[in-house]
């Protein structure tokens, strides 16, 4: 019986430990200016594209060379959000516009990316 105790007694003790997610090492640490921004990034973009912009099964990575502004300038990521854009560096198939984006929710969104995108050492 008291092995049976003090086995549920370490279960309970660790379970909540366990049950929290660590927080990673890589945690980027986000301006309060740029908070917009990864608001409406995290609401419009991140089921694709990740919320650390790592992408996912629906979206490419947007930490890639391929995204970098020399590659991919601000302008491109605009176009590609408010009027879709055909594949051409992944197999995911066209992007469509995302709905509900305007060009003033880019204005936030594009540095608050960029600023992700330095902090990753991406450029």
């Amino acid at each position: 019986m008291k092995s049976l105790l003090l086995r549920l007694v370490v279960v309970f003790v660790l379970m909540p430990v366990s049950a929290v997610p660590a927080l990673s090492a890589e945690e980027i640490k986000i301006p309060f200016h740029l908070a917009k921004g990864q608001l409406l990034y995290e609401k419009y973009c991140s089921s694709c594209h990740g919320l650390q912009l790592n992408g996912s099964d629906k979206g490419p990575p947007l930490i890639h060379p391929f995204y970098k502004p020399s590659h991919h300038n601000d302008k491109s990521v605009y176009r590609a959000a408010l009027k879709g854009v055909k594949q051409h560096h992944w197999n995911f198939g066209d992007m469509p516009p995302v709905v509900g984006m305007t060009p003033g929710k880019m204005d936030r969104v594009v540095p608050y990316l960029r600023y992700y995108q330095r902090q990753k050492k991406l450029y």
